[in-house]
């Protein structure tokens, strides 16, 4: 390990009951599996702001600016080490407001809407697949912040409290 980070965040934006998710294609690390409505890399003046970066990728790749979502919230970090790097991503949730009403097309692959239900038998990347588990079995409902670390099994997570 020679202390190389990849910062990343994602975005799963809602409506209701369902959840908008992007089959993504043509991704340099996220390929043909299904994400967050929109994330990615950060940006060099991001590294200390996560909401910026998030915000940024969902207007770049959904033309979604901050006015039109709701209840941003950062709700999960995974770490996980993989090919010589530690991989940071920061999963943001939000509500899409009501008046958004159009259909979502995105350069990074297909978007469409899938009801909360059925999240856990969609093929995603492996710390989103445990994030969106444990979102809907304890973190729905909920404002608190998860850590998570990742093995080769599995992702355990830890609530973060604020701290004085």
């Amino acid at each position: 390990m020679d202390g190389k980070l990849r910062n990343m965040t994602t975005l799963y934006l809602s409506r209701g009951d369902k959840m908008l998710m992007l089959y993504r294609q043509g991704s340099r690390v996220v390929n043909d599996v299904w994400t967050g409505s929109a994330g990615g890399h950060f940006e060099e003046f991001e590294l200390n702001d996560a909401r910026a970066c998030v915000l940024r990728e969902l207007q770049e790749e959904l033309g979604i600016t901050e006015h039109e979502i709701s209840n941003l919230r950062l709700r999960y970090v995974t770490l996980r080490r993989i090919k010589g790097e530690i991989r940071q991503n920061y999963y943001f949730f939000a509500e899409l407001n009501d008046e958004v009403d159009r259909e979502f097309i995105s350069d990074e692959g297909i978007c469409r809407w899938f009801p909360l239900s059925e999240l856990p038998s969609l093929e995603m990347p492996f710390t989103a697949g445990y994030v969106i588990a444990h979102y809907l079995e304890t973190g729905y409902g909920t404002d608190r912040v998860y850590g998570g670390i990742a093995d080769r099994k599995t992702v355990v997570f830890v609530e973060m409290p604020e701290s004085n």
